[in-house]
């Protein structure tokens, strides 16, 4: 884990991915967005999905969104919400199609990035 409050020192693609998770949560009015970067510089972005038959976090969704897409790896992955950590499930998904050790970015609602985690497969 590493910390990085400092927003201002993340390369364009990375503020990108930060925005377009902001973006998602304030427009769905969700509590948690989240996006991510595949190996082409493509990005998707999600909203966590609370139905009675399904539940998942906007990370997961996000990753099942590249995937879906023909996505084959990722570059990076970040999430907005008031969360201070992640699932171990979430970063998993990350793991599972960018490798361990895959950058996620967690910020906090105002977009500012609190923690920049690796990927790592659950335990």
């Amino acid at each position: 884990m590493t910390e990085s409050t400092d927003s201002s020192a993340l390369d364009a693609e990375d503020r990108k991915i930060v925005t377009l998770a902001r973006s998602v949560r304030a427009r769905n009015g969700v509590p948690e967005g989240a996006a991510v970067r595949d190996e082409t510089g493509r990005t998707y972005a999600a909203g966590s999905v609370r139905l009675a038959s399904l539940e998942l976090s906007a990370l997961r969704t996000a990753v099942a969104m590249a995937v879906a897409s023909g996505a084959t790896s990722l570059e990076a992955a970040a999430v907005v919400g008031a969360a201070q950590g992640l699932p171990p499930e979430d970063l998993a998904a990350v793991a599972d199609l960018g490798g361990a050790g895959t950058p996620v970015l967690l910020a906090g609602p105002d977009g500012a990035v609190r923690v920049t985690l690796a990927a790592r497969t659950a335990q």
